[in-house]
């Protein structure tokens, strides 16, 4: 045990003065790249006190990078046709040489990718990382959770099955809803007057191209975070001591990528195929409608929010004004303090969105059979509620009441 933590030291020692002896030579050559490279990577001033939970934008980049590696090699034997897409699918996981390692991986990293963003965007607001002077910063996050929201869907009704197929329909479906041009939208988007052939090469085209634009975005989203430097846990600007961010952050972020990576290798090997619905393992058929039709779990607060609306325009209203209203918190705050620790009120506040969105994922998942129909229309009206009362009513209101408590002599 001393013999390996002795060389590990030695290994980590000799790396240290390679690095350092590299850098100078950059420094010297005044080479830029590198040097970007270095002022934003290595020696980017962090603040000390960060914890595990800033560890979860790394985590989501490094998903990022495996989504799309994986995705290359499933387009290099996937068939967007709709007599030989559920074939070809079929074809990476039987005969393809580890074909199912990167169908479980590509298929699994959706779902890890979305519970990852899911813990940064809670996060960020609980260390109210949408504050001033961060509103652009927060902006660009949710954009590019509005694009992670587009290519997932997309992805999902590559395999060709039957929640594919039937969720397509569903959601596609639901742009009629659009006066004037909702009809003409949608027989533009399916490439006819019903799903087609044209519409499933469409959507491969989408699902390969935008995680690209989502690349690009993160960069952007990077280079905001860059420009205002990262929050901390007390939320305190100034008067935070900093270090560079490597070596000391860089094995921070590597020990909470050992542990994704490991609740990911398990539900890769393992339990493959938990996260997913085992009726889109039989082939699409237009004549047959399943009984329960539902998304994929990461979706499923906004589906929920979706039912719970009896009238279709308003459920469409709602469940797209539930992504929307994340745009406006940075501008619906008004308190002055940042973080939810300090916070004691908001801090209930907050911990009952975190149980609403979870009670929202579990009304979305159940079928509203009649025995239960009422009582699951309730939860869901009632969570739905919640959800936009927290965001346009509470967060103001809370920061008011805060200021005025500060103030008051």
């Amino acid at each position: 045990m001393i013999n390996t933590f002795t060389l590990f030291s030695k290994f980590f020692s000799s790396s240290l003065n390679l690095y350092n002896f590299l850098i100078k030579s950059i420094r010297w050559n005044k080479n830029f790249l590198l040097g970007f490279f270095d002022s934003h990577l290595v020696h980017y001033p962090t603040p000390i006190n960060l914890t595990y939970a800033w560890s979860f934008g790394a985590t989501a980049g490094i998903c990022l990078v495996i989504q799309i590696i994986s995705g290359i090699f499933l387009a290099m034997h996937y068939t967007p046709n709709i007599d030989l897409a559920f074939s070809s699918v079929e074809y990476i996981m039987r005969d393809v040489p580890n074909g199912w390692l990167m169908r479980y991986t590509h298929a699994n990293g959706a779902s890890m990718f979305f519970i990852v963003v899911y813990g940064h965007v809670f996060r960020g607001l609980y260390y109210g990382s949408y504050m001033q002077p961060r509103q652009l910063l927060w902006c660009s996050g949710v954009l590019l959770f509005i694009l992670m929201m587009a290519t997932a869907f997309i992805g999902y009704v590559l395999p060709w099955g039957q929640m594919s197929f039937w969720g397509a329909t569903v959601i596609t479906k639901m742009f009629t809803a659009i006066p004037g041009i909702g009809e003409p939208l949608v027989i533009w988007l399916w490439g006819g007057y019903v799903i087609n052939n044209a519409t499933l090469n469409r959507f491969f085209s989408l699902h390969f191209v935008l995680p690209f634009f989502i690349a690009g975005l993160s960069i952007i989203h990077l280079a905001l975070l860059h420009k205002e430097g990262s929050n901390n846990p007390i939320g305190v600007g100034s008067g935070i001591a900093k270090i560079s961010f490597y070596p000391y952050f860089f094995l921070k972020d590597l020990t909470a990528f050992f542990i994704f990576m490991s609740v990911f290798i398990f539900f890769i090997f393992y339990s493959p195929n938990t996260l997913g619905h085992p009726v889109n393992y039989i082939p699409a058929d237009p004549m047959h409608t399943p009984s329960h039709i539902v998304p994929e779990w990461y979706f499923l607060p906004f589906y929920a929010m979706l039912r719970s609306v009896p009238d279709k325009v308003g459920g469409i209203i709602t469940m797209g004004g539930a992504i929307a209203i994340l745009f406006t918190i940075p501008f619906f705050n008004t308190s002055e303090i940042r973080s939810t620790t300090f916070r004691p009120f908001f801090k209930i506040c907050y911990w009952l969105l975190v149980v609403d969105f979870l009670v929202l994922v579990w009304s979305g998942e159940q079928s509203l059979n009649e025995k239960c129909v009422v009582y699951l229309m309730f939860v869901s009206q009632a969570a739905t509620v919640y959800y936009f009362f927290f965001f346009i009513l509470l967060v103001p209101l809370t920061g008011i009441i805060e200021s005025k408590l500060i103030h008051y002599k």
